[in-house]
């Protein structure tokens, strides 16, 4: 599985790089904050939400310390999607929030 720190997709949006990002933390977890263009697809509901996805393009997995968001892109991956986990998740982010 390919991984990310916090702070190097943070150094990717300060570059201006354009990144898919999806947090895949629950709703009211969301609401307390998530990095600014990324899409909330809880991991409850990706299996029934993958269809969203582009197999084409490649995909930041977040969540709040990286366990979730770990499985997330092990279960993606399986399905032939390009994903990477941002280690540490939203508990390691210094960033912008939205």
């Amino acid at each position: 599985m390919k991984q990310l720190t916090a702070k190097e997709v943070e150094a990717l949006l300060n570059a201006g790089k354009k990144l898919n990002m999806i947090d895949v933390r629950e709703v009211k977890e969301v609401k307390a904050g998530k990095i600014p263009g990324a899409i909330n697809i809880p991991l409850g509901l990706l299996e029934f939400r993958m269809h969203e996805l582009d197999k084409s393009k490649e995909y930041i997995m977040i969540c709040q310390s990286g366990g979730r968001s770990g499985r997330a892109s092990q279960f993606l991956e399986s399905y032939g999607f390009n994903v990477i986990n941002m280690t540490g998740g939203m508990s390691a982010w210094e960033g912008k929030v939205e």
